[in-house]
C-alpha cells in the first residue's frame, strides 16, 4: 500500500475531544488499513500509531481509551506486549490482533487480561469499532468492579477495627445488668466520636463514662478512642473525681489537632455497697433515671465540672 503513517506520529480524525485510541502495529500497510476502516466508520476517533512496543509504553497517555497492539511485534512476542502494556496501564482497554494462525493465542490473550481479540484477516469497520466499543465498556465494568471490591474489603477491615476499638465492660458483680446501645452518627460507621466506658476497680465501685467529642468523622472517633482509653487506665490506676477530669482534660489538650476542638462528659461512680452513686457533669446533658413507672432528668447528684477543653 502506498500510503505510510510515520512512526509514532499521530493522526486526527474527526473533532477534538474524540475517542483516543493506541494503534501498536509493526506493518504500515495493516496500520493504514485499520486507520482506514475506522475513519469509515467512525470519523471522530483519533488514533496514535506505534511500531513498536517501546514506542507504545512511551506513547501512553491518560486520554488513551483503548490500546489495540499486535502480538507479534519486533522487540515483543506472544503475550509479553499485553502484560507490559496491562503493567503500564491497568485501567485502560486492550485489544490483541493476530492471525489465523494464531487465534487460539486471541483467547490466551483474554483471559490474561485483555478485553478482546481480533483475527486481522476477519476485520472490517464494523466490527473493529464494536470490539473496540466493547473493550473500552467491558474494562470501565471491570475497574468498577475492582473498585468495589476494594471498598467492600475496606469497609470489612474498617468495621473489624472499629470493632475492636469498641469497649468490653470490665464487670465482676453478678447482680449487675450492663446494657448499651451504640449508633455513630457518620454514615456506615460503627465507630464516631461518642465514646463510653464501664469499669469496676478492686474496691467493688464501678464507673461509667459517656463523652462526646465535637464533630463527626474519622478523626473525631479516633480522639474519642483515645480519651476513652485514657479514662479506663486512669481508673484502673485509682483516680478519681475532679481529679480525674483534670487529668483527661490535659490528655484532650495533647491530643486535639485544634483548639476549637471540645469534649463534653458525664461520669457516675457507684458505690461498693451499691446504695449510692456520685454523678460529675462536664458540658454534658444530665442523663435520664428511670424508674419503675417514670423517667425524670436526675442532674442534682454529685457536682458539676467544667468542660474539659482546656
Amino acid at each position: 500500500m502506498a500510503a505510510m503513517h510515520s512512526r509514532g506520529a499521530e493522526r486526527l480524525l474527526g473533532v477534538a475531544g474524540s475517542p483516543h485510541l493506541l494503534l501498536v502495529e509493526d506493518d504500515p500497510g495493516d496500520a493504514f488499513l485499520f486507520e482506514e476502516l475506522l475513519a469509515e466508520a467512525q470519523p471522530s476517533v483519533r488514533i496514535t500509531v506505534a511500531t513498536t512496543l517501546r514506542e507504545a509504553l512511551d506513547a501512553l497517555r491518560p486520554d488513551i481509551q483503548c490500546v489495540i497492539v499486535d502480538l507479534s511485534l519486533p522487540d515483543a512476542q506472544g503475550l509479553d506486549a499485553l502484560h507490559q502494556m496491562r503493567a503500564h496501564a491497568p485501567t485502560t482497554a486492550v485489544l490483541v490482533l493476530t492471525g489465523l494462525d494464531d487465534a487460539h493465542v486471541g483467547v490466551e490473550a483474554v483471559a490474561a487480561g485483555a478485553q478482546d481479540y481480533l483475527v486481522k484477516q476477519d476485520v472490517d469497520g464494523a466490527l473493529l469499532t464494536r470490539a473496540i466499543s466493547y473493550a473500552i465498556e467491558r474494562q470501565r465494568a471491570d475497574e468498577s468492579e475492582r473498585q468495589l471490591v476494594e471498598a467492600r474489603a475496606l469497609s470489612r477491615e474498617n468495621a473489624r477495627l472499629e470493632r475492636g476499638l469498641l469497649p468490653v465492660p470490665i464487670l465482676h458483680d453478678g447482680t449487675l445488668r450492663h446494657h448499651t446501645r451504640y449508633r455513630p452518627g457518620r454514615d456506615r460507621a460503627l465507630l464516631g466520636g461518642d465514646f463510653h466506658d464501664t469499669v469496676e476497680t478492686e474496691d467493688g465501685a464501678v464507673h461509667v463514662v459517656i463523652g462526646d467529642v465535637s464533630g463527626h468523622g474519622a478523626d473525631e472517633a479516633s480522639l474519642g478512642v483515645r480519651l476513652r482509653m485514657a479514662w479506663r487506665t486512669l481508673v484502673l490506676a485509682g483516680n478519681t473525681g475532679s481529679g480525674l477530669l483534670d487529668t483527661l482534660d490535659a490528655v484532650l489538650q495533647h491530643e486535639r489537632w485544634a483548639e476549637e476542638i471540645f469534649t463534653t462528659l458525664c461520669m457516675l461512680t457507684i458505690a461498693p455497697d451499691r446504695r449510692g452513686a456520685r454523678l460529675y457533669r462536664a458540658g454534658h446533658p444530665p442523663p435520664l433515671l428511670f424508674g419503675p413507672r417514670s423517667t425524670s432528668t436526675s442532674a442534682s447528684p454529685g457536682r458539676c465540672c467544667s468542660t474539659p477543653t482546656g
